[in-house]
């Protein structure tokens, strides 16, 4: 059996690059599983997590990446994801990312009605609701 490539990036970095035995994207329509030899795509990302499954020689654990947007590029067993916000899902630390919710909260808090910046804080703290969510859901599977 092949394996894929795969190089995850978001806006400020990168966060991983290297060989995968398959791996699961999140889309707006549903969960897409991806193996060596799917056929070429572009798909938009929605809100959730996406999969790595690593080869068996390297260990074959699975790497989780909490992602909001973007897009993934499958084509001739190379997949590029460009995600508009992604976190390593062991990267995720439940106090800080409360924190930063809660002054979003605040600084959305003071703007009046009809403000169009109260969107920008929005989008932050539902993108803190996700990554809370994840926490969660690795802190009960632990």
């Amino acid at each position: 059996m092949g394996y894929l490539t795969c190089k995850f990036v978001r806006p400020d970095k990168q966060l991983f690059e290297g060989k995968c035995a398959s791996m699961t994207l999140v889309t707006y329509s549903g969960e897409l599983g991806v193996l060596p030899g799917h056929a070429s795509e572009i798909c938009a990302l929605g809100d959730g997590v996406v999969r790595i499954k690593r080869l068996d020689e390297d260990g074959g654990d699975e790497r989780d990446v909490v992602v909001s947007g973007g897009y993934a590029e499958i084509c001739n067993d190379v997949v590029v994801i460009i995600a508009d916000h992604a976190r390593a899902a062991d990267d995720i630390d439940a106090e800080t990312v409360r924190r930063t919710h809660d002054k979003a909260q605040a600084k959305r808090d003071a703007l009046p009605e009809g403000d169009h910046q109260r969107a920008y804080y929005e989008n932050k703290m539902a993108w803190c609701d996700l990554l809370l969510e994840k926490a969660g859901a690795q802190t009960a599977s632990e």
